[in-house]
Protein backbone atom coordinates (compact mmCIF):
# COMPACT_ATOMS: atom_id res chain seq x y z
CA UNK A 1 0.00 0.00 0.00
CA UNK A 2 1.03 3.71 -0.25
CA UNK A 3 3.32 5.38 2.18
CA UNK A 4 2.38 8.72 3.75
CA UNK A 5 5.35 9.94 1.77
CA UNK A 6 4.40 8.85 -1.42
CA UNK A 7 0.86 10.70 -0.98
CA UNK A 8 2.71 13.84 0.40
CA UNK A 9 4.82 13.96 -2.96
CA UNK A 10 1.90 13.25 -5.06
CA UNK A 11 -0.01 15.81 -3.69
CA UNK A 12 2.72 18.50 -3.99
CA UNK A 13 2.09 17.45 -7.77
CA UNK A 14 -1.36 19.21 -7.51
CA UNK A 15 -0.12 22.03 -5.24
CA UNK A 16 3.78 22.60 -5.38
CA UNK A 17 5.12 23.31 -1.71
CA UNK A 18 7.00 25.96 -3.55
CA UNK A 19 3.93 28.18 -4.22
CA UNK A 20 3.41 28.34 -0.28
CA UNK A 21 3.47 31.70 1.66
CA UNK A 22 7.45 31.54 3.39
CA UNK A 23 5.31 32.04 7.05
CA UNK A 24 3.29 28.56 6.36
CA UNK A 25 3.81 25.30 7.04
CA UNK A 26 3.08 22.77 4.60
CA UNK A 27 2.91 18.89 3.78
CA UNK A 28 3.29 16.03 6.52
CA UNK A 29 3.41 17.39 9.83
CA UNK A 30 2.72 14.51 11.99
CA UNK A 31 3.25 10.95 11.93
CA UNK A 32 5.58 8.85 10.29
CA UNK A 33 7.04 9.17 6.35
CA UNK A 34 6.69 5.22 6.18
CA UNK A 35 3.25 4.79 7.65
CA UNK A 36 0.87 2.30 5.35
CA UNK A 37 -2.24 4.33 4.27
CA UNK A 38 -5.43 2.30 3.36
CA UNK A 39 -7.90 4.59 4.61
CA UNK A 40 -7.44 8.83 4.10
CA UNK A 41 -10.06 11.22 5.84
CA UNK A 42 -10.43 15.03 3.96
CA UNK A 43 -11.93 17.65 5.76
CA UNK A 44 -11.25 21.96 5.76
CA UNK A 45 -9.89 21.56 9.20
CA UNK A 46 -8.61 18.95 12.19
CA UNK A 47 -10.89 19.53 14.64
CA UNK A 48 -11.71 17.19 17.94
CA UNK A 49 -14.83 15.89 15.93
CA UNK A 50 -12.24 14.99 12.14
CA UNK A 51 -9.94 13.06 14.83
CA UNK A 52 -12.84 10.88 16.57
CA UNK A 53 -14.14 10.60 13.00
CA UNK A 54 -10.91 9.15 11.75
CA UNK A 55 -10.23 6.96 14.30
CA UNK A 56 -13.58 5.56 14.08
CA UNK A 57 -13.12 4.82 10.35
CA UNK A 58 -10.03 3.40 10.87
CA UNK A 59 -7.92 5.60 8.63
CA UNK A 60 -3.95 6.10 8.98
CA UNK A 61 -4.28 9.31 7.23
CA UNK A 62 -5.81 13.24 7.45
CA UNK A 63 -5.23 15.53 4.22
CA UNK A 64 -6.27 18.73 5.44
CA UNK A 65 -6.45 22.49 4.12
CA UNK A 66 -5.52 24.30 7.45
CA UNK A 67 -2.41 23.47 8.84
CA UNK A 68 -2.53 21.67 12.58
CA UNK A 69 0.58 23.13 13.75
CA UNK A 70 3.41 25.21 13.61
CA UNK A 71 1.30 27.80 11.50
CA UNK A 72 1.33 31.58 12.56
CA UNK A 73 -2.18 31.90 13.99
CA UNK A 74 -1.41 28.56 16.62
CA UNK A 75 2.43 28.15 17.09
CA UNK A 76 3.28 24.68 18.80
CA UNK A 77 5.70 24.95 22.14
CA UNK A 78 4.28 22.49 23.94
CA UNK A 79 2.39 19.53 23.56
CA UNK A 80 0.46 18.93 26.49
CA UNK A 81 -2.77 17.04 27.28
CA UNK A 82 -4.31 19.63 29.76
CA UNK A 83 -4.43 22.65 26.36
CA UNK A 84 -6.71 21.88 23.38
CA UNK A 85 -4.09 21.82 20.65
CA UNK A 86 -1.75 19.55 22.47
CA UNK A 87 -4.61 17.01 23.27
CA UNK A 88 -5.85 16.82 19.58
CA UNK A 89 -2.02 16.29 18.78
CA UNK A 90 -1.48 13.49 21.62
CA UNK A 91 -4.86 11.87 20.02
CA UNK A 92 -3.95 11.52 16.85
CA UNK A 93 -0.45 10.32 18.08
CA UNK A 94 -1.55 7.77 20.41
CA UNK A 95 -3.62 6.42 17.91
CA UNK A 96 -1.16 6.67 14.98
CA UNK A 97 -3.10 9.43 12.73
CA UNK A 98 -0.77 10.71 10.11
CA UNK A 99 -1.33 14.45 8.86
CA UNK A 100 -0.47 16.01 5.57
CA UNK A 101 -1.79 19.69 5.52
CA UNK A 102 -1.98 21.37 2.15
CA UNK A 103 -2.43 24.99 2.59
CA UNK A 104 -1.62 28.69 1.19
CA UNK A 105 -0.15 26.60 -1.75
CA UNK A 106 -3.52 24.74 -2.33
CA UNK A 107 -4.70 28.65 -2.08
CA UNK A 108 -2.64 29.47 -5.28
CA UNK A 109 -2.55 25.95 -7.47
CA UNK A 110 -4.47 25.55 -10.93
CA UNK A 111 -7.47 23.39 -9.82
CA UNK A 112 -7.04 24.34 -5.74
CA UNK A 113 -9.07 26.54 -3.89
CA UNK A 114 -9.92 29.21 -5.61
CA UNK A 115 -10.51 27.86 -8.90
CA UNK A 116 -12.88 25.39 -7.10
CA UNK A 117 -14.55 28.06 -5.57
CA UNK A 118 -15.08 29.83 -9.16
CA UNK A 119 -16.58 26.62 -10.85
CA UNK A 120 -18.71 25.94 -7.86
CA UNK A 121 -20.29 29.55 -8.46
CA UNK A 122 -20.62 28.87 -11.83
CA UNK A 123 -17.83 31.82 -13.18
CA UNK A 124 -17.11 31.98 -16.83
CA UNK A 125 -13.67 31.05 -17.80
CA UNK A 126 -12.01 31.90 -14.56
CA UNK A 127 -8.36 33.64 -14.57
CA UNK A 128 -5.75 34.89 -12.07
CA UNK A 129 -7.19 37.82 -10.88
CA UNK A 130 -4.60 41.00 -12.01
CA UNK A 131 -2.14 42.68 -9.66
CA UNK A 132 -2.54 40.19 -6.78
CA UNK A 133 -0.23 37.44 -5.57
CA UNK A 134 -1.84 34.16 -7.77
CA UNK A 135 -4.72 33.46 -4.84
CA UNK A 136 -7.70 35.05 -6.12
CA UNK A 137 -9.82 34.72 -9.59
CA UNK A 138 -11.91 36.69 -11.56
CA UNK A 139 -14.31 35.53 -14.14
CA UNK A 140 -17.74 36.74 -15.52
CA UNK A 141 -21.68 35.13 -15.10
CA UNK A 142 -23.36 34.42 -18.47
CA UNK A 143 -25.50 37.23 -18.03
CA UNK A 144 -26.08 40.32 -15.48
CA UNK A 145 -27.55 39.72 -12.46
CA UNK A 146 -28.90 41.71 -9.75
CA UNK A 147 -27.27 41.76 -6.19
CA UNK A 148 -29.71 40.47 -4.15
CA UNK A 149 -30.93 37.60 -6.81
CA UNK A 150 -26.64 37.02 -7.05
CA UNK A 151 -26.69 36.42 -3.10
CA UNK A 152 -28.98 33.63 -3.36
CA UNK A 153 -27.28 31.92 -5.78
CA UNK A 154 -24.05 32.14 -3.22
CA UNK A 155 -25.90 31.39 -0.68
CA UNK A 156 -27.47 27.99 -2.14
CA UNK A 157 -24.39 27.27 -4.11
CA UNK A 158 -22.08 27.46 -0.91
CA UNK A 159 -24.62 25.99 1.62
CA UNK A 160 -23.90 29.28 3.75
CA UNK A 161 -25.51 29.93 7.28
CA UNK A 162 -25.94 33.29 6.49
CA UNK A 163 -24.26 36.04 4.07
CA UNK A 164 -22.55 39.33 5.02
CA UNK A 165 -22.47 42.17 2.19
CA UNK A 166 -22.01 45.35 1.20
CA UNK A 167 -24.52 46.72 -2.28
CA UNK A 168 -22.60 49.29 -4.13
CA UNK A 169 -25.85 49.48 -6.06
CA UNK A 170 -23.85 47.91 -9.59
CA UNK A 171 -25.37 44.91 -11.26
CA UNK A 172 -23.20 41.69 -10.80
CA UNK A 173 -21.29 40.47 -13.92
CA UNK A 174 -17.57 40.59 -12.96
CA UNK A 175 -16.84 38.31 -10.32
CA UNK A 176 -13.46 38.76 -8.47
CA UNK A 177 -13.12 35.42 -5.75
CA UNK A 178 -11.01 34.53 -2.47
CA UNK A 179 -11.26 31.69 -0.84
CA UNK A 180 -10.72 32.82 3.22
CA UNK A 181 -9.74 35.64 4.54
CA UNK A 182 -8.62 37.73 1.44
CA UNK A 183 -9.63 40.68 2.11
CA UNK A 184 -6.13 42.06 1.81
CA UNK A 185 -6.95 41.66 -1.96
CA UNK A 186 -10.21 44.06 -2.43
CA UNK A 187 -7.93 46.88 -4.42
CA UNK A 188 -6.96 44.66 -6.75
CA UNK A 189 -10.35 43.89 -7.15
CA UNK A 190 -11.63 46.56 -7.98
CA UNK A 191 -8.09 47.72 -10.31
CA UNK A 192 -9.31 44.67 -12.58
CA UNK A 193 -12.94 46.60 -13.16
CA UNK A 194 -14.34 43.61 -10.87
CA UNK A 195 -18.60 45.03 -9.44
CA UNK A 196 -18.15 42.35 -6.97
CA UNK A 197 -16.10 40.50 -4.40
CA UNK A 198 -16.45 37.35 -2.45
CA UNK A 199 -14.16 35.77 0.11
CA UNK A 200 -14.50 36.08 4.24
CA UNK A 201 -13.33 37.61 7.07
CA UNK A 202 -13.96 41.24 5.86
CA UNK A 203 -14.02 43.97 8.20
CA UNK A 204 -16.52 46.89 9.17
CA UNK A 205 -14.78 49.06 7.30
CA UNK A 206 -14.85 47.65 3.92
CA UNK A 207 -18.07 47.35 4.33
CA UNK A 208 -18.51 50.87 5.52
CA UNK A 209 -16.38 52.64 2.15
CA UNK A 210 -17.32 49.60 -0.50
CA UNK A 211 -20.29 51.75 -2.11
CA UNK A 212 -17.53 55.15 -1.94
CA UNK A 213 -15.37 52.35 -3.86
CA UNK A 214 -17.72 51.14 -6.52
CA UNK A 215 -17.71 47.56 -5.59
CA UNK A 216 -20.37 44.98 -4.39
CA UNK A 217 -18.40 43.10 -1.36
CA UNK A 218 -19.89 39.59 -0.31
CA UNK A 219 -18.63 37.89 2.97
CA UNK A 220 -19.76 34.37 2.40
CA UNK A 221 -17.64 32.81 5.34
CA UNK A 222 -14.37 31.35 5.88
CA UNK A 223 -15.45 27.47 5.60
CA UNK A 224 -17.53 27.73 2.96
CA UNK A 225 -15.88 29.61 0.25
CA UNK A 226 -12.59 26.97 0.78
CA UNK A 227 -14.83 23.79 1.33
CA UNK A 228 -15.21 23.28 -1.69
CA UNK A 229 -11.55 22.36 -2.46
CA UNK A 230 -12.38 18.84 -0.05
CA UNK A 231 -14.27 17.51 -2.69
CA UNK A 232 -11.63 18.44 -5.26
CA UNK A 233 -8.85 16.55 -2.76
CA UNK A 234 -11.10 13.41 -2.36
CA UNK A 235 -11.52 12.85 -6.43
CA UNK A 236 -7.83 13.70 -6.46
CA UNK A 237 -6.53 11.21 -3.80
CA UNK A 238 -8.88 8.27 -5.36
CA UNK A 239 -7.40 9.47 -9.29
CA UNK A 240 -4.10 8.87 -7.65
CA UNK A 241 -4.42 5.81 -5.82
CA UNK A 242 -7.41 3.64 -6.73
CA UNK A 243 -6.63 0.87 -3.63
CA UNK A 244 -7.30 3.43 -0.93
CA UNK A 245 -10.46 4.55 0.30
CA UNK A 246 -11.08 8.06 0.96
CA UNK A 247 -14.13 10.16 1.93
CA UNK A 248 -14.74 13.85 3.08
CA UNK A 249 -15.64 14.58 6.59
CA UNK A 250 -18.95 13.75 7.69
CA UNK A 251 -18.61 16.13 11.20
CA UNK A 252 -16.76 18.84 10.23
CA UNK A 253 -19.10 21.68 9.04
CA UNK A 254 -19.53 25.94 9.01
CA UNK A 255 -18.92 26.72 13.14
CA UNK A 256 -20.35 30.22 12.89
CA UNK A 257 -24.35 30.67 13.35
CA UNK A 258 -26.28 33.60 12.96
CA UNK A 259 -29.16 35.03 14.56
CA UNK A 260 -31.46 37.95 12.76
CA UNK A 261 -34.21 39.85 14.76
CA UNK A 262 -37.14 39.05 13.90
CA UNK A 263 -36.41 35.22 12.39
Amino acid sequence: MPTVQEIEQRLFQLAPRESAMDWDNVGHLLGSPEQEVTRILVALDITEAVADEAIAEGCQLIVAHHPVMNCKWLPVQTIRSDTPQGHLLMKLLTHDICVICMHTNLDAAEGGVNDCLASVLELIDPGPLRGEAGLCRMGNLSAPLMLPDFIRHVSKALNCNGIRYADAGRPVYQVAVGGGACGDFESAAIAAGCDTFITSDLNYHQFLDAAGKGINLIDAGHFPTEDPVCRKLVAYLKAQFSQITVHKSASHREVIQYYVEGE
